[in-house]
């Protein structure tokens, strides 16, 4: 009996080591591929807060511009218009940025589980 328990641990440490030996390897990439999706988060948070300024920017704009043609200030006016066009495109290329991260985010998301199948398939069963 003791003999048995000493073989079946012996055998367990065995396929623990060699287990531990071949996950190293994929584990390092799900380690990198997790990086990468923590970064890409951060970029996305990023992003958004950028996002909600351009917008805050827009409203601001677009109240100065009210109150610049209820005045009747021309040059006012177009000041205002040329703000809000370069506001929009701010807001536009933020918006694509985050919608680039999000893929970006999404293919690493894809990258990690596949390392990590790749390393459950791996491991002896």
């Amino acid at each position: 009996m003791n003999r048995l328990k000493t073989l079946v641990t012996a055998g367990m440490v065995a396929g623990g080591m060699v287990l531990g030996l071949s996950v190293g390897t994929v584990s390092a990439q799900a380690k990198d591929d997790l990086k990468d999706v923590k970064q890409d988060r951060r970029e996305i948070r990023r992003d958004t807060r950028e996002i909600r300024q351009d917008r805050r920017e827009i409203r601001q704009d677009r109240r100065a511009l009210y109150q610049d043609r209820k005045a009747g200030d021309k040059g006012a006016v177009k000041a205002d218009l040329k703000e809000l066009r370069n506001d929009k495109t701010e807001l536009r290329e933020d918006l694509k940025d985050r919608r680039d991260d999000v893929r970006d985010l999404r293919h690493d998301r894809r990258d990690l589980r596949r390392d990590v199948r790749q390393e459950h398939e791996a491991s002896p069963k």
